[in-house]
């Protein structure tokens, strides 16, 4: 018998699960399987050590036996043929009942009959449905159930208004526990009358306040929830419980669809400030804000646990964007609470369906969601699936995948489509999704299958393209009456008791009042913090960013000592021995080094550091050395030491360094999301060359940039965008310079091109030692990390400091100098190598370190000690429409007196960021190079004045 099972392609195959929980069957009881089965086990015991299995085995070890499913024991005489074919109907019902769900509630398709699920593909006849099941199965049933209640109670766990995926995860023990949690009570919710009607009156407050807007502010967007009020009670019962668990805080991630309602129900914005907001009336605090579907709150409510903390994210129009910024937060707030696994501070990102499938974040955040820097114990994901994404006409246009979901399924997160017009099993999903999140710490996923009663916004006419699907909305009389209509017939309510529900909310409403009663109005929260501090500070603001020569003794005796028995790669054993020279002032101090120390010196202030992107540790150009790997151990073997984890002991705040995973977009929002939870931590995003922040420019246009303006949301996160011409190409040679600086204004961030390591240095240090939190952006070198020139004398960091602009270098006579070459970056060492190597000394090379805010105090004083200045020159590597070349012209003209003019020199305007011929590049190089000190410069351009 067993040589045929062994043949039988379909059972080792695409049935495999069939034979996988026979295995965890016999594991717990090797008399529970058919005697074939057993001898077959048994020999494979003897010939493994069953390393596979070990999960299984502890699994069922911590459950015991007591909350096993009852297992129907085999019958003798061919027994093992019909356990066989019943367990594959039971395997089918598990892996494919999702299908056959009753989870739409405009029921608009007919579903899908599949033959896998008739009993008759198994071989069953009408009597053998009617007989009692003798044979095994691990569905819970009772003893002496037919096969035909085993069907039904198939049907009633898989196919009701639950659907659920879960069998393509490959841990044994997550889905078991799937199993037994929805097996063991048919995916049929318990509630209490009292549970009952609370779900109803949070359903009755989704539903009013939309209804309530509608009539009062008509035609105004504001992206109705309306069909979808379900998510309002789904919220209210994951909030709750998740404070009984002892969650402490949770950030919820949204876009604009239901905002407003999740707003006011369940963070407890006031309604009456929201009618202000719909009146035209806003603050005056912001000179920006933001429209109010895309604004934030935070808030405070009661649970059975005790308060727990609520902020719903500032989010654009971006839609997905937000997830990323909702988990960097989270993480932040993590170490905030010492919550290493995530059981204090849990994440919640509501999706809506076309969003969830289309857009690449859903899928690069989680990418992220397991990896040891960005993991944040599971986030429980809400799609509020209104089965039509903006106005798709045809659903052959809306996705390439069945379910709007499947993305979920690349983490082999579970998925639970659920009915919205059942609240009950929306709750229960809920119930269910949260504790597996709390047991397993990973993502799940909740499709909350429901409808949109309106357009996209309010002033949408979306019979236009679903005329049918419309025409079937248009009669459905909403989830509130559905329930609230069962619940009457149920006597659980009282005849008008629905209505009454209505009126009570419309009266709070008419006041403005809070619609949640378990907002807490004066709580605060023990982890707050005070952002006040660091608001109406000025960048130029006196700072010593200095060390003295001690601390940096102490710090380069940290950063150069290997550990005993670690084995260091040659090349990095030399950087090591020369950072040593550096340290005792017998060699110029290197980028690498410099930065270093500049780390070492935050440290041991109190303030954490974290720096991600891709290749961080080392460094894309070979210069960080933060982390040393050990030449005989692989990284997860303690194959790693990283020197800045040891210049302070006893300290919450520490040195992380990340080689994320390889995107630009989903990590730099999640550092975005870190950086304005915690303002003690100088949080730094690399790009492994600068332009490869193109990816992730949405990031930076909608909260780097904007975020403070719109939302005062204060944020110091860092931007290391290697930036430089050296013959690489179009996509390694710019950081796109002109695009931070277009989006500069009021005093919104910092744009500094360093051209000193020792710049860098006071630069880093100045991030954090001023109570200034602006985002900076930084031109970092590529080439002048090991240039001869690009080094700095250790008194630097001594008594040195961060210069915006730094004169001439060379001893000129002031009073013989015509004409100043003004420039940013690596292209003044090419101007100075040049002007020596001619002995030119009637032009000075000012360097413009800080390109905003703009320095125009220090850069005017320095102008003015050149008293026959006839030409001002910005020199730039460019092209003329791209770098600073028209962010200069701008304040250049304030400055440039009546009898001298401003020219420039540089690449002409292109259409491509750099040349890729090597030839063509060091030709226009040096064409630029001689153009900034040519007399002839004002004849061949437009003069400006």
């Amino acid at each position: 018998m067993m040589e045929v099972f062994r043949a039988n392609s379909a059972l080792f195959g695409g049935n495999m699960a069939f034979v996988e929980e026979q295995y965890e069957r016999y594991l717990e009881d090797p008399q529970s399987v058919d005697a074939h089965w057993k001898q077959y086990f048994d020999s494979i015991r003897q010939q493994t050590k069953d390393v596979a299995h070990t999960p299984v085995i502890a699994y069922f070890e911590a459950l015991g036996k007591q909350s096993r499913p009852v297992v129907i024991a085999a019958s003798e005489g061919g027994g093992g043929t019909k356990a066989a074919q019943v367990q594959s109907l039971v395997n089918a019902y598990r892996a494919l009942g999702v299908h056959q769900a009753h989870v739409d509630p405009l029921n608009r398709f007919e579903r899908e009959k599949l033959t896998e699920l008739e009993p008759a593909t198994y071989g069953f006849t009408d009597a053998d449905l009617k007989a009692p099941l003798k044979c095994a199965t691990d569905f819970p049933i009772a003893k002496n159930a037919t096969l035909n209640d085993l069907v039904e109670a198939l049907k009633a766990t898989y196919c009701g208004s639950i659907g659920v995926e879960y069998t393509y995860i490959s841990d044994t023990a997550q889905k078991q526990w799937l199993q037994d949690r929805l097996e063991s009570i048919q995916s049929k919710p318990t509630f209490t009358a009292e549970q009952k009607k609370h779900i109803l009156e949070r359903v009755t407050a989704g539903e009013t306040l939309e209804k309530y807007l509608h009539t009062k502010y008509v035609g105004q967007k504001r992206f109705s929830g309306e069909g979808s009020e379900s998510v309002i009670a789904l919220l209210d019962d994951i909030l709750q419980r998740s404070g009984e668990k002892g969650i402490r805080e949770c950030v919820l991630g949204m876009a604009h669809r239901g905002r407003l309602n999740v707003l006011v129900n369940t963070l407890g914005k006031q309604p009456a400030d929201l009618f202000m907001e719909f009146e035209g009336k806003y603050p005056t605090d912001l000179s920006a804000g933001d429209v109010k579907y895309h604004n934030g709150f935070s808030s405070d409510i009661q649970t059975p646990g005790g308060p727990l903390h609520l902020t719903l994210a500032f989010n654009p129009s971006h839609l997905e964007i937000v997830n990323p910024v909702v988990e960097g937060s989270c993480r932040a707030r993590q170490l905030r609470h010492n919550d290493e696994d995530g059981s204090k501070v849990m994440p919640i990102l509501i999706h809506g369906d076309a969003a969830v499938a289309g857009q690449g974040v859903v899928m690069e955040t989680l990418n992220m969601s397991q990896t040891r820097y960005y993991r944040t114990g599971g986030t429980l994901h809400v799609v509020i699936n209104n089965q039509i994404g903006f106005t798709t006409s045809d659903p052959r246009d809306t996705r390439s995948t069945i379910y709007c979901t499947d993305v979920a399924k690349m983490v082999e997160a579970p998925i639970f489509h659920v009915n919205g017009d059942d609240p009950e099993a929306v709750v229960l999903i809920g119930q269910i999704a949260l504790d597996f999140r709390q047991t397993f710490k990973k993502d799940v996923f909740i499709d909350l299958v429901c409808f949109r009663r309106l357009g996209h916004n309010e002033q949408d006419e979306p019979m236009v393209t679903q005329p049918l699907m419309y025409r079937t909305i248009s009669k459905h009389p909403g989830t509130r009456k559905l329930y609230a209509d069962r619940l009457t017939s149920d006597g659980v309510l009282s005849d008008g008791e629905g209505d009454k529900m209505v009126a009570d909310f419309r009266a709070l409403l008419d006041k403005g009042s809070h619609t949640n009663k378990y907002i807490l109005q004066s709580y605060i929260p023990k982890f707050v913090v005070d952002w006040s501090q660091y608001k109406n500070r000025s960048w130029d603001e006196p700072v010593k960013t200095s060390l003295s020569k001690d601390e940096i003794a102490r710090f380069s005796t940290v950063l150069t000592t290997v550990p005993e028995n670690f084995k260091l790669h040659s090349r990095v054993e030399k950087i090591v021995a020369d950072r040593q020279s550096m340290a005792a002032g017998k060699a110029s101090l290197d980028w690498g080094m410099a930065e270093n120390l500049a780390y070492a010196g935050l440290l041991n202030d109190g303030f954490g550091i974290r720096i991600s992107g891709q290749d961080c540790g080392r460094g894309t150009f070979f210069h960080r050395h933060a982390v040393w790997h050990d030449q005989n151990r692989e990284i997860w073997n303690t194959g790693a030491y990283i020197p800045l984890q040891h210049i302070k002991k006893d300290t919450p705040r520490e040195f992380t360094v990340i080689d994320s995973v390889l995107s630009e977009e989903a990590v730099l929002g999640f550092e975005y999301g870190y950086a304005i939870t915690d303002p003690n931590e100088l949080v730094i995003w690399e790009g492994q060359f600068g332009d490869f922040a193109n990816g992730a420019q949405v990031v930076i246009d909608q909260f780097i940039s904007s975020g403070e303006v719109k939302w005062g949301r204060v944020c110091g996160l860092a931007m290391f965008l290697p930036h430089g011409y050296e013959g690489q190409g179009p996509e390694h040679s710019s950081a796109r310079l002109e695009r931070y600086l277009q989006l500069c204004a009021e005093n919104n961030m910092q744009v500094v091109v360093p051209s000193t390591p020792a710049q860098m240095f006071h630069m880093i240090r100045r991030q954090m030692l001023r109570q200034f939190r602006k985002p900076l952006i930084v031109m970092t070198p590529k080439s002048l990390l090991r240039h001869k020139e690009s080094v700095s004398p250790l008194d630097d960091l001594i008594n040195g400091q961060f210069n915006a602009v730094i004169d001439d270098t060379e001893g000129l006579d002031k009073g013989a100098v015509t004409r100043v070459v003004l420039c940013s970056g690596k292209v003044y060492f090419d101007l100075l190598a040049h002007s020596r190597e001619k002995a030119i000394k009637d032009t000075a090379i000012v360097r413009v370190e800080q390109l905003y805010p703009f320095p125009d105090n220090v850069l005017k004083e320095i102008l003015a000690q050149y008293p026959q200045l006839k030409e001002v020159v910005w020199c730039q590597e460019e092209p003329q429409n791209q770098g600073a070349w028209s962010h200069m012209l701008t304040y250049m003209r304030q400055h440039i007196q009546a009898n001298q003019v401003l020219l420039y020199a540089g690449r002409a305007a292109s259409a491509s960021p750099a040349v890729g011929y090597a030839s063509k590049h060091a030709t226009q190089q040096k064409s630029l190079v001689e153009d900034a000190f040519s007399p002839d410069l004002a004849q061949h351009q437009l003069v400006w004045r």
